[in-house]
């Protein structure tokens, strides 16, 4: 299961590589929403309670698997064999779990089932099984959705203009400064985020997705925002028990490092969705919806575009019709490539180079020279 997408890369795909380091259009497209949709089948956007269900079952059937086999089996192993064992069951288990946050995330944008009911209480239970806030993470992420590519209102890795580059950061414009960066980003970007809104966009206070008083929610959601504390509270305290009964170490190896194996994996995911030298960023004087869903980038992560359902090779059309079950997304991503056209970025460039190339090329934005002054394109530090 690598993230790292093909080995060899034949001519084509290294001339689509080069290609997809074009600069996307930013002018009004010459096409609607509507004649976007009208593209699409409409089987694609009907939602199956027995399908959903049936991904589900499979993602915690594949995890109990591993559980079982990593808690009954890796203890008979000789020691350089289970050395070698628990690293393994790390890497599947969170790529596993990865698909069930996945799963959650559908729920929180109603692509699960018809039912509002059920994707709520199917998203609150899996989202907590894996520390995350259901409601709190999902009406924030809604705002990402209706904002994405604004300057000013989006919720998520929102690009710092020049002026606001910290003073460290020339330090950081390194090798060895942006190994540090991926390391911090990836191991405690996603709790930073939830915690400390580190990343989100500006609030003129302090701005939590545990505080149900907190600037990014209104005050018809502050009670399902307790009640997404709540199911945070509730697993902690069975991860207390476990740990009392089974011990600490016990819990970090079979729970925890696989987590922050899916914690890893999500800020990766988004991260190189909406960070791109190609993307766009817009203000308020340029920004509309439609142009900012399509500031955003498909990528190839290999086999593990299946294990991830694949919410990483279909985030365009997830962006433009967040309601449409993921098992429909590559059907319709496929209608709507020849109405896009130029508007539709794909980048199969390997997940780490491409990782460390956006690391390195997309350090904050600014407009061009003598351009259009609300439309905001990704610049570097320096040359190094």
């Amino acid at each position: 299961m690598g993230a790292g997408g093909r080995m060899s890369v034949p001519p084509t795909q290294r001339k689509s590589e080069a290609e997809s380091m074009k600069r996307v259009p930013h002018s009004k497209p010459p096409f609607t929403l509507s004649q976007i949709k009208k593209a699409i089948p409409p089987h694609c956007f009907k939602r199956s309670v027995i399908r959903s269900f049936s991904y589900v079952v499979y993602d915690l059937a594949i995890a109990s698997l591993f559980y079982y086999v990593a808690t009954n089996y890796f203890q008979h192993l000789p020691s350089p064999l289970s050395y070698l064992a628990w690293p393994i069951y790390w890497y599947l288990q969170g790529c596993v779990l990865t698909g069930v946050w996945v799963i959650a995330h559908e729920c929180g944008h109603h692509a699960f089932s018809d039912y509002q009911w059920l994707d709520d209480t199917v998203g609150l239970v899996l989202h907590s099984c894996l520390m995350v806030p259901y409601f709190s993470w999902k009406y924030s992420h809604r705002r990402h959705h209706s904002n994405t590519g604004s300057l000013e209102r989006d919720e998520v890795f929102v690009p710092k203009q020049k002026s606001q580059i910290r003073w460290y950061s020339k330090y950081l414009d390194n090798p060895p400064g942006r190994v540090f960066t991926l390391l911090i980003t990836l191991t405690l970007g996603w709790p930073l985020y939830l915690a400390f809104n580190v990343s989100g966009r500006y609030y003129d206070r302090f701005a939590c997705h545990f505080d149900p008083h907190g600037p990014i929610y209104s005050d018809r959601e502050r009670l399902q925002i307790y009640l997404s504390d709540a199911g945070i509270l509730a697993v902690s305290y069975g991860l207390y028990r476990l740990a009392m009964a089974k011990g600490l170490a016990w819990v970090i190896g079979v729970y925890g490092v696989p987590l922050l194996i899916v914690n890893g994996f999500l800020v990766l995911i988004t991260f190189l969705q909406h960070t791109h030298p190609s993307l766009p960023h817009y203000n308020s004087s340029e920004w509309d919806w439609l142009r900012g869903a399509l500031a955003t980038v498909d990528r190839d992560y290999g086999v593990l575009n299946k294990v991830f359902h694949n919410i990483t090779d279909t985030h365009v059309a997830h962006h433009l019709f967040s309601t449409m079950p993921h098992y429909n997304a590559m059907e319709a991503t496929k209608a709507i490539r020849p109405i896009l056209g130029e508007y539709y970025q794909l980048d199969r460039t390997s997940v780490f180079k491409a990782m460390w190339r956006e690391t390195k090329e997309c350090i904050y934005v600014e407009p061009d020279d003598g351009d259009q002054k609300g439309v905001f394109w990704y610049r570097r530090l320096s040359s190094s």
